[in-house]
């Protein structure tokens, strides 16, 4: 046999071995890494899809958190990993160009394959209890009489509740300081402790703390109020008109995933995200079930709205720190 006819025997075999691996998938457990801290919302919405996928799947989905520069962390370990789909990630639009405009990073959107999205949810806006703005126009009162004295926690630089931060500040035109977490549990203790005044935070950190009376819970950044918390305003209705943010996260695997992989996990989410005990699930936490129609539907509707998201970072003029 020449050169040549080795070469493409070898290639064929690969091939082969590749689709056979695939179509046996998955064989042994697969790790979901979360690039945030335990507690806060992305690590809500990784244990229950996943703990669900998993079931459908016939095996278990552990959760990596990978907290810290804004989730990059989990990103690069994700991006590195083989592309077998047994090492996958749950991440946001920060992964197409927010990222890479902050942070000295490894990867770029095309070292991942873009799988589905889980969730599409609100951020509330939670304030300390002891502040003396009660109300939106109050709170906005209170920080334009003290600009740069008033201080909000998030979970990460170029993050969308630092970005919500941003926005909102130059939406009233006063500035304040931020300070990054490693996640939005971290964040939002700070603000119930006193160390600091506001967050932007996900619903699943702020609510069970607002309903405890810890903190005070002005309204959600969407345009439409929210199942999530009905009884809360938007901020637009609340006395900022037209203010909207919401954020959302979905399931990617490291570049050139197999198709054959993709689709099972595709599948696998798709039935989990139906589910009405799941749907319900989520709900409970903050967050709102919105699965994509496809892989391919999913990868450009999230390199849209990580456009979107690069804009508004750059028009504030955020820098990682």
């Amino acid at each position: 046999m020449n050169r040549r006819r080795m070469l493409a025997a070898t290639c064929a075999l690969a091939l082969a071995t590749g689709t056979a691996a695939a179509q046996g998938y998955p064989a042994k457990s697969i790790k979901l890494i979360v690039g945030y801290t335990p507690g806060g919302a992305a690590d809500t919405i990784a244990r229950i899809v996943g703990e669900a996928m998993g079931r459908h799947l016939g095996q278990t989905i552990a959760i990596e958190n990978r907290g810290g520069a804004g989730s990059t962390l989990g990103s690069e370990l994700a991006a590195r990993a083989s592309a077998d789909g047994y090492t996958l990630l749950l991440a946001s639009g920060t992964l197409y160009g927010i990222d890479e405009h902050l942070y000295k990073v490894k990867y770029t959107p095309a070292d991942f394959t873009p799988i589905t999205r889980f969730t599409v949810s609100p951020l509330i806006l939670a304030v300390n209890k002891d502040l003396p703005a009660k109300t939106l126009p109050e709170l906005i009162a209170h920080a334009k009489a003290n600009p740069g004295k008033l201080n909000y926690a998030h979970s990460g630089i170029g993050g969308t509740p630092h970005i919500a931060g941003v926005t909102f500040e130059k939406e009233i035109g006063t500035t304040m300081t931020h300070v990054p977490f490693k996640g939005g549990g971290p964040a939002l203790q700070a603000v119930v402790a006193g160390d600091l005044q506001l967050s932007f935070g996900t619903a699943s950190s702020v609510l069970p703390m607002g309903r405890q009376g810890l903190l005070n819970m002005l309204g959600v950044s969407t345009l439409q109020r929210s199942a999530i918390a009905p009884d809360l305003p938007t901020l637009s209705e609340a006395g900022l008109p037209g203010f909207e943010f919401s954020f959302w996260f979905g399931l990617f695997g490291p570049a050139k995933l197999p198709p054959e992989v993709v689709d099972k996990l595709f599948a696998a989410a798709s039935r989990a995200l139906a589910d009405p005990e799941i749907r319900a699930k989520l709900v409970a936490g903050g967050n709102e079930a919105m699965p994509s129609k496809s892989p391919a539907e999913f990868h450009d509707w999230a390199r849209a709205s990580g456009k979107v998201q690069l804009e508004r970072v750059i028009a504030a003029g955020v820098k990682a720190q």
